[in-house]
């Protein structure tokens, strides 16, 4: 059934980004999408599965039931990692579970993050990034950006719809800064994780005794346990944090890279329902997933049997020419409905609305409060993640501006 390749077997997954071009993918995804947009791929592991980079490829596999996304079944596709098979999801991972479990959990969440609704937190978003634009202007130049802006914004938001009390927040986002601190030790990052673990817990059964306007509080009336609730707090805070501070300083560091797409963004805000969309395409941080066929599944003429892993590259996905004229070009004007930054199908991701109302917020109100806002680094030189990270970004983004005369 299997027609004949065009292209050889793949021994590893590509990973090397281009010299110079921090925000395109790895070369080696093009040059096989070019030719196939579904090849076979050889994991670390020895498992002998699949690789997919075209977009109709990519959005017709996460949307196909008959790929499961759980942890356990999959084989993982980046060398290097510390374990060779994947632990089932710890509970409240709605990444790592499928239907009719996903299922449950998703329904009782899908309410919570609706378009009115996470529009609605707005002027909240535009209170906390206002008081930390304002923070960078008292300290003035120069500042870590993610320290200084794209992490405490997420993180003070995740904070409100968790329903953290304002003493404890410095704490709270102290500990999940150092969860998604590429450069902290595997153990600082576990006992991090720990600790956030345990507030969790604690703030679920404070919130059974006495609710008060949050998440956490509308599903202590749902049949969900107190290990499940404080799963799911955990679950949103790892799914809306890091993402959404990594795309506010990628963002902020491309659009330095095209300053004329900058230009306009600070002369139109208007743009910035646009610009988020093609950002969220161009850089594609959570560029890499996999699934695993329950059953043997033909996709683009090819059978994928029961068993095979099939890894998903959305950045190759999203700047694939057969969807994305000019895929490599930024282009904030572009209109980029359809791409799959936030995934596809029921895993498709259930915060992105609040990310969207986040970046939509951040990224013009910065460039407008410091409108000679530049790198205070040669580009070569801002610390990016490792490849093989799951979330690609920058390590810190050291930025400056000019100073107003007294």
């Amino acid at each position: 059934m299997e027609p004949t390749r065009h292209v050889d077997d793949l021994t590893a997954l590509p990973l090397d980004r281009p010299t110079g071009c921090p925000f395109d993918p790895p070369a080696g995804l093009a040059e096989v999408r070019e030719q196939q947009p579904l090849v076979r791929m050889r994991y670390p592991d020895g498992h002998l599965g699949w690789l997919a980079t075209g977009h109709s490829t990519v959005r017709a596999i996460l949307a196909d039931s008959r790929f499961s996304s759980r942890y356990e079944l999959m084989h993982y596709p980046v060398p290097g990692a510390e374990f060779t098979e994947l632990p089932p999801a710890p509970v409240g991972d709605l990444t790592g579970i499928d239907p009719p479990e996903h299922t449950r959990y998703r329904r009782l969440l899908a309410g919570k993050f609706t378009v009115r609704r996470m529009r609605e937190l707005t002027a909240r978003v535009e209170r906390i990034a206002a008081d930390h634009l304002d923070a960078m202007e008292r300290h003035g130049p120069a500042v870590d950006l993610v320290e200084a802006y794209a992490h405490p914004v997420p993180a003070l938001m995740i904070c409100e719809l968790l329903g953290v009390p304002e003493a404890d927040r410095e704490a709270f986002t102290r500990r999940a800064a150092a969860i998604g601190d590429p450069d902290a030790a595997p153990e600082q990052r576990l006992a991090a994780m720990n600790g956030l673990g345990e507030f969790v817990h604690e703030l679920v059964l404070a919130k059974r005794a006495a609710p008060t306007e949050d998440i956490l509080s509308d599903l202590t009336a749902t049949d969900l346990s107190d290990a499940e609730l404080a799963g799911i707090g955990g679950f949103l805070l790892a799914a809306g944090l890091d993402t959404t501070a990594n795309m506010i300083a990628l963002g902020t560091f491309a659009l330095l890279g095209h300053p004329e797409q900058a230009g306009a963004l600070r002369a139109d805000p208007s743009l910035a329902d646009q610009a988020v969309e093609e950002l969220l395409r161009y850089l594609s941080i959570a560029h890499t997933g996999v699934r695993t066929a329950l059953e043997d599944v033909e996709v683009d003429g090819r059978l994928v049997r029961a068993g095979e892993s099939v890894t998903v590259s959305i950045q190759a996905a999203n700047r694939d020419p057969a969807r994305f004229a000019e895929p490599d070009t930024l282009d904030l004007r572009r209109g980029a409905t359809g791409h799959l930054a936030f995934g596809h199908g029921v895993h498709q991701c259930l915060g992105q609305q609040l990310a969207r109302v986040e970046m939509r917020v951040a990224l013009p109100a910065l460039f407008t409060r410091f409108p000679t806002l530049r790198l205070a680094v040669p580009p070569g030189e801002v610390p990016l993640r490792a490849p093989d990270a799951s979330l690609y970004g920058v390590r810190r983004l050291p930025v400056t501006w000019d100073v107003e005369p007294a």
